[in-house]
């Protein structure tokens, strides 16, 4: 399944200001909130829909409403926490998780440390956020873990992701649609998208 790339203006605008090195970390974890928005617009077109009747001040109408499908969203702590709340913006009534991983960086495999999911994990449609799919290796290992628990609809939603990492996730999970805001060039030797935006999660919370 190809990944799908966003490519809205306003998207492409807002990733180019994430991208610079000079953008403060205030404005950068609002960029991150904005873009996630963006992303699940794009990532919900296809909720059902179904035919309700409602009064309007004028008359009766006929109009459509969500057909109640359970969503969940699991970030991927603790870059992909920078996505949330603009992901509930468009979508509140949703149940949250959380998996926690880190990258050994000797191996630049995931380590995983966390994982709180929502009981009924199973009956619903589970949008994955992360920042950045670089290696593929942490969102590989978190859908790896959702699937177990039962989660047989899965969407990965990252804001650039790198051409290893998609073919990663591609291969272990092919049933999965990919949602980003980029595709960049390739991974450095450190693991890093190039051109990239840096450390996602450095740049969020200011820890570096």
């Amino acid at each position: 399944m190809n990944p799908m790339i966003v490519e809205h203006p306003l998207l492409q605008h807002k990733i180019s200001l994430l991208r610079n090195k000079q953008t403060g970390t205030k404005e950068f974890r609002d960029l991150v909130g904005e873009i996630a928005t963006l992303l699940c617009y794009e990532a919900t077109r296809d909720l059902p829909l179904e035919e309700v009747q409602i009064e309007t001040p004028i008359t009766m109408a006929k109009t459509k409403v969500l057909a109640g499908r359970k969503l969940a969203l699991v970030p991927i702590l603790r870059a992909g926490m920078g996505m949330l709340d603009g992901m509930l913006t468009l979508i509140p009534a949703a149940k949250v998780g959380f998996i926690g991983l880190y990258r050994n960086e000797e191996t630049l495999q995931p380590v995983e440390y966390f994982c709180k999911l929502p009981t009924d994990i199973s009956e619903r449609d589970v949008l994955v956020l992360d920042p950045m799919l670089a290696t593929g290796g942490s969102a590989v290992d978190a859908i790896t873990m959702i699937k177990k628990r039962g989660a047989k609809h899965i969407k990965f939603i990252g804001l650039i992701g790198a051409p290893e990492g998609v073919e990663a996730l591609r291969t272990a999970h092919p049933d999965v649609q990919i949602y980003l805001g980029a595709l960049d060039e390739y991974l450095d030797q450190k693991g890093y998208i190039v051109p990239g935006l840096g450390d996602a999660g450095d740049r969020i919370y200011g820890t570096k």
